[in-house]
């Protein structure tokens, strides 16, 4: 449905999934995907985005570390699977290891904002622009939130946020976080990060799921998709894009 497009930022070129919609364009969404790269999952979550009006970039950030549509299937497999799970967390670690670099966070940072100056640039979407990912994306969502000040929207799912005060101080746009009660890590943190979230005078909403846990939303992941979370959680991340959107 999409094209592959090529863009550089953070010193690096890299690929991009873009997709534009069929009907008039309500703005431009960025979509990143979870840490097994730019899946067949991702570019389908960018086709529903467009099917329902937006003008949808998909950026591949980790394709130099080596992840293969293959293997980061093989290996999601592997670590949600309770018997095989702790064989597969050192081989993802040892592959994962380059995130870790200094000065990745900042070239992939800088690589989500051309994503942000691609669409703004587009006729059709301008200064209407928001973001969304999931797991390794909800980070860099959040990421984009806090050092970009003229994006519309962000949509986390169960996305890390180690920001200060300060820091979260910068985020303009409101924000609506998914999360799976489950996720022991994350639900650990919500707290603080809720609480400085409302002293910073974020428009924060964190929506948590039960019986939920990480990934709940990729339907390709059979141990961790939830059907009942994913479906309420694309009405409520359709709804609340649109409405950030409205009037402008």
């Amino acid at each position: 449905m999409g094209d592959m497009i090529e863009l550089s930022g953070g010193g690096k070129q890299f690929p991009a999934y873009v997709v534009r919609p069929r009907k008039e364009v309500k703005g431009g969404l960025i979509v990143i995907h979870e840490v097994w790269g730019l899946t067949d999952h991702i570019k389908s979550v960018a086709d529903r985005y467009a099917d329902e009006g937006y003008h949808v970039i998909a950026p591949e950030l980790l394709g130099e570390i080596g992840i293969t549509a293959g293997l980061a299937g093989q290996l999601q497999e592997e670590l949600f699977d309770p018997e095989r799970r702790a064989a597969a967390q050192p081989k993802i670690r040892e592959l994962m290891a380059p995130i870790n670099v200094p000065g990745f966070a900042g070239q992939t940072t800088a690589k989500v904002q051309e994503c942000f100056d691609y669409l703004a640039a587009q006729e059709d979407v301008g200064e209407r622009v928001g973001v969304t990912g999931f797991c390794f994306g909800g980070t860099y969502s959040f990421a984009l939130a806090v050092q970009q000040s003229k994006l519309r929207v962000a949509v986390p799912f169960y996305g890390h946020a180690d920001y200060s005060f300060q820091e979260l101080a910068e985020i303009q746009c409101p924000i609506l976080a998914f999360y799976g009660e489950n996720d022991e890590r994350l639900m650990a943190q919500l707290p603080e990060l809720k609480a400085k979230m409302l002293e910073a005078g974020v428009d924060f909403t964190a929506q948590v799921y039960r019986d939920a846990g990480h990934a709940f939303f990729n339907d390709t992941n059979r141990f961790a998709y939830n059907k009942v979370a994913a479906k309420d959680a694309w009405e409520k991340a359709l709804e609340f894009i649109d409405k950030s959107f409205q009037g402008n």
